[in-house]
């Protein structure tokens, strides 16, 4: 499709950005999503500065892409060790089947 400007508000600041039309949903989302973790941090912790809360956002969501990245690579990786295991049963089977 095509590219579309829109204005997206986060922490009070609207920012006007051109996008894919496929992507309008998911930045609109990840907007929200940010605004709503600082309002939580707004109001569970003593912080009124913007960018201290944007901060603690940014923190909060780089821990948690870290995570989600270290959790894959495991999983591959147990994937790949299950696949080997399988591949090599596979290869005594036939061997035997000579």
């Amino acid at each position: 499709m095509g590219e579309i400007s829109i204005k997206i508000n986060i922490a009070d600041r609207v920012y006007p950005l051109k996008i894919n039309v496929e992507e309008e949903e998911v930045v609109r989302r990840a907007a929200k999503l940010i605004n709503d973790r600082i309002k939580e941090f707004q109001e569970n912790y003593a912080v009124k500065d913007k960018q201290d809360l944007l901060s603690m956002c940014v923190l909060y969501y780089a821990t948690a892409t870290i995570k989600a990245e270290k959790n894959a690579s495991n999983e591959d990786t147990e994937v790949a060790e299950k696949v080997y295991h399988l591949d090599s049963l596979l290869n005594d089977f036939f061997a035997k089947q000579k």
